[in-house]
């Protein structure tokens, strides 16, 4: 029998053709929609004659897994819980989007979807302890994964061998009668497939070259830290030098080797107009802790660098204010360093201030560490 074809058109058709979608790939059966990179034909995953049928379209054997399709990103949270460091910056930042990213799962037992289906699910969806997952920009292929309300896997629409298709007319010249429907939504935005990342021990590895490169993976899953004073010639410059310190520590590493780990600590000034060097009191501070930063430069905050931070330590309220004026989306992003206490400015004062302030910017961040890198 063909494959029943449904185009989406600017008419009023568009719910009723993902509710005719939703219907049968719960029902078990093959639905073949668009993405944002190539066609794509889906199941449902956790029903066996299902992923039967998708493995012989596909000349797959059980042996090699499908990537789970999300139509949300916090639906990621269901299959892969404990999400923390690179996989949480790279879903944050490149997803909705054209990656698939195989996450480690040490207990599958521990997802919420095997607690809400049944452990006979782990099998279907994990595979050597991990799940690639892909949560798709291109909202056709978003919006028929939230009508699903249930798991799919999906592979390109095309026989094994071939190239995957980017039109409707590409999916019907390789499987026409061998998907039960495909949603038609015109040519696809990019020519190239999704990128494909493992993810291991806090670092990435690329499985597969596509939409993108390898520059703006490291971007993505940079960690960037920011800290705040008044100056930033005092107390921000100090907690930037002692968060790295305990950074490498942390993670048994030098300093200078954060940025290989893609670790980026820098520090502003909420009145600044840069320039100025660290204050000499601050210098003395840190060099008694056998940390320089005779080097330190003062730099004024600004909206390009609250944009780049991931996280944000601020040392008044003051200074939280005056990030959430220039940026007020950081609110999530921004905080105190000290928790409910804000830490004095010693500028001017004697070295016993700038002792006292670095004994509570060192303690303050050591409670903050593994905040840091969650």
């Amino acid at each position: 029998m063909p494959t029943e074809v449904l185009k989406v058109n600017p008419e009023g058709n568009y719910r009723k053709i993902l509710n005719r979608a939703a219907e049968l790939l719960r029902s078990g059966r093959l639905v073949a929609f668009p993405t944002e990179t190539v066609y794509g034909v889906g199941a449902r995953a956790d029903l066996p004659t299902a992923m039967a049928a998708l493995r012989e379209v596909k000349g797959r054997d059980g042996d090699k897994p499908f990537t789970l399709h999300i139509g949300q990103v916090d639906d990621v949270h269901r299959y892969v819980p404990n999400l923390r460091g690179m996989a949480r910056r790279l879903v944050g930042k490149a997803w909705p989007g054209p990656l698939t990213i195989v996450f480690p799962v040490e207990e599958p037992l521990s997802a919420p979807i095997i607690r809400e289906l049944g452990s006979e699910l782990v099998d279907l969806l994990y595979h050597d302890g991990t799940i690639g997952i892909r949560c798709p920009a291109d909202p056709i292929a978003a919006d028929l994964l939230c009508a699903v309300d249930a798991p799919v896997v999906a592979a390109s629409a095309n026989r094994a061998g071939q190239e995957p298709p980017r039109s409707a007319e590409g999916v019907i010249a390789e499987l026409d009668g061998a998907v039960d429907l495909l949603i038609d939504g015109g040519q696809t935005r990019y020519a190239k497939a999704s990128t494909v990342v493992r993810l291991r021990n806090d670092a990435f590895e690329i499985l597969r070259e596509g939409v993108i490169d390898e520059r703006s993976l490291r971007r993505y899953g940079a960690l960037q830290i920011l800290f705040v004073c008044s100056g930033n010639t005092c107390r921000s410059p100090m907690a930037a030098a002692l968060c790295r310190e305990i950074l490498a520590r942390r993670l048994g590493c030098s300093p200078a080797a954060l940025a290989d780990r893609g670790i980026t600590v820098s520090s502003a000034g909420a009145g600044s107009m840069g320039g100025a060097p660290a204050s000499e009191g601050a210098v003395r501070a840190m060099a008694n802790r056998g940390v320089d930063i005779g080097e330190h430069v003062a730099r004024p905050l600004d909206v390009e660098t609250i944009n780049r931070a991931d996280r944000i330590y601020c040392m008044t309220q003051a200074h939280v204010d005056a990030v959430l004026w220039l940026v007020p989306s950081a609110a999530e992003r921004t905080q105190l360093l000290g928790g409910d206490v804000e830490i004095e400015d010693p500028f001017g004062g004697p070295d016993e201030r700038y002792e006292a302030c670095a004994v509570d910017l060192q303690s303050a961040l050591e409670r903050r560490i593994e905040e840091m890198l969650a």
